[in-house]
């Protein structure tokens, strides 16, 4: 199954360079018509049944589509999975997308999970110490745990850097064990 997101992903963003769409809005509207998808179960049963023609299959594709103001190419995207029957596929199509859109463009993904909101200046000093790590740019998506006592986890790929007070607690720990 892995093969086969993959596959569709790395279709979209093809179109995606060659059409020269803004990488950000079409994550967005991927996104978007992932959650609207998920969100509605008439809707997944409508795409997802053989007894419903591929015609209307469409026609509330376009309606859909409409509604969010989204990109032709990213239509015609829903509705090659719509046909091949791949709409139970389409969240997973959706990450391996964005995962490989930001590779294609040099980015990396970051995962942070910090105690509190954090505000702007901090998210971008946060992000510059990622990039400068990585000698990537930074895609970042933040979280909170009201169970951190301060502090942040950043997670790339499966490399994670613990800078939260629990981590640093424990770091502290080990060294007077180990002392």
């Amino acid at each position: 199954m892995a093969a086969i997101a993959s596959r569709y992903a790395r279709a979209l963003v093809d179109v995606v360079l060659e059409k020269k769409i803004d990488p950000t809005t079409a994550i967005q509207q991927v996104r978007d018509m992932v959650a609207t998808v998920e969100g509605s179960r008439e809707l997944r049963m409508v795409w997802e049944s053989p007894a419903v023609p591929a015609e209307s299959k469409r026609a509330v594709l376009d309606s859909v589509a409409g509604q969010s103001a989204m990109l032709r190419p990213i239509r015609n995207f829903f509705a090659v999975l719509i046909d091949h029957g791949r709409i139970p596929m389409m969240a997973q199509i959706a990450r391996q997308f964005e995962t490989e859109l930001n590779t294609q463009l040099g980015f990396v993904e970051a995962d942070v999970t910090s105690s509190r909101q954090l505000s702007a200046d901090e998210k971008q000093g946060l992000e510059s110490q990622v990039e400068r790590m990585t000698g990537k740019k930074v895609r970042a998506k933040y979280d909170t745990n009201p169970e951190f006592l301060g502090g942040a986890v950043v997670r790339v790929g499966s490399t994670i850097y613990d800078g939260s007070v629990r981590g640093q607690l424990q770091k502290l720990k080990e060294q007077l064990a180990n002392s």
